[in-house]
């Protein structure tokens, strides 16, 4: 059996002997002891030597034990074990156990998991996106004969926005083409809210040309968009307003997707931001928000993967007055500086 397989058990059984080496002690004593200040002696030499015993099974029994089974806790909950002291107090088949879900569940490793279930989606839910172009030509044909320039449009910008979305589904983008796939999305809804629904794009002048070559997940930022529509100015009264903004450091690359909505209360927020963080959780469970679109955790989550657990959403939002969905992502502009080391075609 290999070493450290008994770790629990041996400490265990080491104890008992102890504790029964100490009443064997006591017993003799009892026996031996022929004045009553021996006897008190003994006695407490006895129990300080039980209590000592007590507090080391304490410390090197029951509390590892109790802090694997709150980590194992914590991991079921989504923390990852990077986030976690995975190594403090476990016994050697713990730690073995440990190091080898960490590598089973490493961020390349759960990429790759992630892409093949991509691949697998799309061939099962497959159709032939030159049929999809052409029957929305086709439409677009129609409607410009028929004098329907508004169908026309619209038929075109859902074209675009559909050959964006399926095409090479698992290549990074530069921010410039999400931001234009961002306007195409927003130019189909304004065709269902007309001049109520407005879109700013926001980055300093000297920053652009910089910040737009970066690059990003695709599909980032629209499904963003799309839940603060669906969550938010949809059920505001008035107009309402989106607002991209974009700015940069030296090394990171903040997004922020705002909207003028209803905002969410300080529970729903706090449940929110609690899912965003807990890494993993999502893509085990693969849960997609009401409403339509890629879920916010999704998003989350894929850029956990590409890029790491310290990039990623946060949420702000106040009651009324709206939200904001921040976005932290590294400034890379080649595939090749994917921080772990995945390189897309």
């Amino acid at each position: 059996m290999a070493k450290g397989k008994r770790y629990l058990s041996w400490l265990t059984v080491g104890f008992l002997l102890a504790e029964l080496l100490v009443v064997l002690s006591l017993a003799v004593c009892c026996l031996l002891a022929s004045r009553q200040e021996a006897w008190q002696m003994m006695l407490t030499i006895t129990l300080a030597v039980q209590i000592g015993l007590i507090v080391l099974f304490y410390f090197w029994v029951v509390r590892p034990y109790r802090r694997a089974e709150r980590m194992i806790g914590l991991f079921l909950d989504g923390y990852s074990f990077a986030s976690l002291d995975s190594s403090a107090g476990l016994s050697p088949v713990t730690e073995r156990l440990v190091g080898f879900v960490k590598q089973e569940l490493s961020a390349n490793r759960l990429l790759k998991l992630s892409k093949r279930q991509a691949q697998y989606r799309a061939l099962q839910n497959q159709i032939n996106p030159h049929f999809l172009y052409n029957t929305l030509e086709s439409i677009r044909s129609e409607a410009l004969v028929a004098g329907l320039s508004s169908v026309a449009e619209m038929t075109e910008a859902l074209a675009v926005f559909f050959r964006y979305t399926i095409s090479k589904v698992e290549n990074l983008v530069t921010v410039e083409e999400e931001l234009q796939n961002c306007e195409t999305y927003f130019r189909i809804q304004q065709y269902r809210f007309g001049p109520r629904l407005r879109l700013n794009i926001e980055c300093a002048p000297e920053d652009r040309a910089e910040i737009y070559r970066c690059r990003i997940p695709k599909l980032t930022l629209q499904p963003i968009l799309e839940n603060g529509i669906i969550h938010g100015t949809e059920f505001k009264i008035g107009a309402g307003k989106l607002t991209v903004r974009l700015e940069r450091t030296d090394k990171l690359l903040t997004i922020v997707v705002a909207d003028d909505g209803v905002g969410m209360d300080e529970h729903t927020l706090s449940h929110l931001n609690e899912r965003l963080d807990q890494s993993g959780r999502a893509f085990q469970e693969d849960k997609e928000e009401q409403g339509g679109g890629v879920a916010l955790v999704n998003v989350n989550n894929r850029i956990h993967l590409l890029f790491g657990e310290q990039y990623g959403l946060h949420v702000f939002s106040i009651p009324m007055a709206g939200t904001d969905v921040r976005i932290t992502l590294p400034m890379i502009q080649s595939n090749r500086e994917l921080p772990q080391g995945e390189v897309f075609p």
